[in-house]
């Protein structure tokens, strides 16, 4: 069966909610990518910023397989040792208190709301609080999630959604500071905006808000779900400004690959949040995925992947500034570690489908930004091999 015929076949069964390429996938090493023709494709989107080991770690196989044969599911009415090795070890790295699992980045953004809201309930019994959330942010697509996601585009056809939400500006503290009101219980955003276009939060932005939630008793909310688990060079990019939340949420890298999303908070947060009955979930850690997060978190460590970001970062950023300036339709870089944005002039799915020609794999941020968010075991070769190509396609389109 050719290309053409299995993307008939699965036109032909899936809710069409995605415009994808024309590519089959099927099988991946190390950090490329292998379509049902046999062609070869250097990844530097990660499955979206899921897939930081790359493809065909023989550790975190092994630890799954191992895994598939003792025990897959339970139930949360029972203990199970894998995430209970999972929640130390995550609750270790990023220095909160208290986990939930969950089955994606959305479910841990609902949680975090739910919490957030819980909180504030128990404090003063009130049940009318609001969000402060902000513009060109994207948490999710279900309700809630969609509700906290300044983008018009996505949320319109499904209103009215949650109520009680307002919208900032990011990194822009007066706009926050004039949404707030009494009701206000949680600041919620991006440590670094994805979705929006690839901007970090600045340093003043961050101790803003915080000075904001400790004088006003509000929850600071970060959804580090894209930018976490090791990918600004931090384990997760707050810890780079010294600016801890009440609540967290990760996803994405979380499992490498394997569906699983997490809420954190401090101790303070869980005694006063949600409680028996308030929450909860079918599938969520699970052993398997129990599995899965504490044999990323190892590799982590194993790796010091933190450190490798932060070296082979500074030279993607070096390749990739050169390549702005040689190229006139590439405007701007910007980003963190291995999470960086080119702006262009030029329509940015017309640059992606032409690298894809060339064997290269990157994604958009918006409808100017190309996005760069490989696995993070890249090394100075790769990100050499994935300008190469870059450059062969933006010389093409250039012509």
């Amino acid at each position: 069966m050719n290309k053409e015929e299995y993307i008939k076949r699965e036109e032909g069964a899936m809710l069409h909610t995605y415009n994808r390429f024309p590519v089959v996938l099927e099988k991946g090493e190390g950090v490329y990518l292998y379509d049902t023709d046999g062609k070869k494709y250097l990844d530097f989107a990660a499955g979206i910023a899921v897939e930081a080991l790359g493809y065909g770690n023989r550790k975190y196989n092994d630890a799954l397989k191992d895994q598939i044969d003792k025990l897959m599911h339970t139930s949360n009415l029972y203990y199970n040792l894998p995430i209970m090795e999972a929640a130390e070890k995550i609750l270790k790295v990023s220095k909160m208190d208290r986990v939930f699992f969950t089955n994606s980045g959305t479910e841990a953004i609902e949680g975090a709301i739910k919490a957030a809201k819980k909180y504030a309930y128990t404090r003063d019994g009130h049940t009318d609080h609001e969000i402060i959330a902000m513009n060109h942010s994207f948490h999710g697509r279900s309700l809630g999630a969609l509700s906290v996601t300044g983008n018009k585009h996505y949320q319109e056809p499904f209103e009215p959604l949650l109520g009680g939400i307002r919208f900032a500006d990011f990194n822009d503290l007066e706009s926050v500071k004039a949404q707030l009101t009494d009701k206000t219980c949680a600041i919620l955003f991006e440590t670094v905006q994805g979705e929006g276009g690839i901007y970090p939060a600045t340093q003043e932005f961050m101790d803003g808000i915080e000075k904001i939630c400790k004088e006003r008793d509000i929850l600071l909310i970060l959804d580090e779900i894209q930018c976490g688990m090791g990918r600004t060079g931090e384990m997760f990019a707050w810890q780079g400004y010294g600016v801890k939340p009440d609540i967290m949420t990760s996803a994405k890298a979380l499992g490498c690959g394997v569906p699983v999303g997490a809420f954190l908070m401090t101790e303070r947060i869980a005694e006063k949040s949600l409680k028996p009955g308030d929450h909860g979930t079918t599938y969520g850690g699970n052993p398997f995925v129990g599995a899965a997060v504490s044999t990323v978190l190892d590799i982590f460590e194993e790796l010091n992947l933190p450190a490798h970001v932060k070296e082979i970062s500074a030279y993607l950023e070096e390749k990739l500034d050169a390549l702005v300036d040689k190229y006139d339709c590439l405007t701007q870089r910007r980003g963190v570690g291995l999470i960086q944005g080119v702006v262009t002039t030029k329509p940015v799915g017309e640059i992606t489908s032409k690298a894809l020609e060339e064997g290269l794999i990157i994604i958009s941020a918006g409808s100017d930004v190309l996005r760069f968010v490989p696995p993070l075991v890249i090394e100075k070769e790769h990100v050499d091999e994935m300008i190469e190509k870059l450059d062969h396609t933006l010389a093409a389109l250039s012509e």
